[in-house]
């Protein structure tokens, strides 16, 4: 199932996207005594489950409350909320450590995004000439669903609560610069905004492991990247066991999986568009911004 935040009535609430519209997951918690506002809560509650969702939906049923709680006309998704850290990968498909000038490494390659830096579905990528070329990298996010210490790959799927789409925008330039220092990553990858963010999260059963999906962005309608997940150097397993056994990671926090061959730059005007099977389409405008 697709989850979504989203406004109504002047508040934001969360949704479950069906064929036939949106029902107001909100809306329904509040008639079973069980209200929760958000997606970051029902993940740290444990309730972020396939078949909570179905229950719930069967709930509505019963009661002959679908017609009052769905919503069909369209409806505009939302940040789905903001991850307590986010975790991501370098060079982990071959293509780009290729492009990078890199050999493919022998373990994976780690690093944060501040939270700071994440927005949600058509807010605008905003960018200053003075930090010279920028890049969008499309990347397979994994939302963790419980708290995971010393997690062994055969065990890492227990500790997936779904999955969304991270859009890790680089400042390429002041990355290279900083690669001369040797502080390549973090700077570059949190300013404000160079995180996009959604527009759902799904089930983790919605995309059953190993997860093979295809993978691509497009700027202005020209693809320029694509793969598939079953490429990553390293699995998604092996990812959450190499994590936390030195970083213990809790409800809501992403991993953010990295991307594949095909970076270029963007300029003000364009349109980025970060496209998942099984999860959708994450859209995000550039706007250029006083230095």
């Amino acid at each position: 199932m697709r989850i979504i935040r989203f406004a109504k009535d002047n508040s934001y609430r969360i949704g479950i996207q069906l064929d036939e519209g949106v029902l107001d997951l909100t809306a329904a918690l509040e008639v079973a005594g069980a209200p929760v506002t958000d997606i970051l809560t029902l993940l740290r509650q444990g309730r972020f489950r396939q078949d909570f969702f179905e229950n719930t939906v069967t709930f509505v049923q019963e009661r002959g409350l679908m017609e009052q709680l769905m919503i069909r006309e369209p409806v505009s998704p939302l940040l789905p909320y903001r991850p307590p850290k986010i975790v991501a990968l370098g060079l982990n498909y071959m293509g780009h450590a290729a492009e990078s000038g890199f050999e493919p490494p022998e373990e994976p390659i780690i690093f944060t995004k501040a939270s700071t830096c994440v927005i949600g579905p058509e807010e605008p990528i905003q960018i200053k000439r003075k930090w010279g070329r920028i890049d969008p990298e499309v990347e397979f996010a994994v939302i963790i669903g419980k708290r995971a210490k010393n997690v062994a790959e055969k065990q890492a799927g227990q500790y997936i609560a779904g999955y969304s789409i991270m859009n890790d925008v680089t400042a390429r330039a002041m990355q290279s610069a900083d690669f001369e220092q040797t502080a390549p990553w973090y700077r570059s990858k949190s300013i404000d905004t160079f995180g996009p963010f959604g527009p759902c999260i799904v089930t983790a059963t919605a995309i059953p492991a190993p997860v093979e999906v295809d993978i691509e962005l497009a700027v202005n309608g020209e693809v320029r990247q694509k793969d598939n997940t079953r490429n990553l150097i390293f699995g998604i397993p092996k990812l959450i066991a190499f994590i936390s056994d030195m970083i213990t990671l809790e409800p809501g926090d992403v991993i953010s999986t990295g991307t594949p061959e095909g970076i270029s730059e963007i300029v003000d005007g364009d349109v980025v568009e970060c496209r998942i099977d099984g999860i959708g389409v994450l859209r995000n405008s550039v706007m250029t911004i006083r230095d």
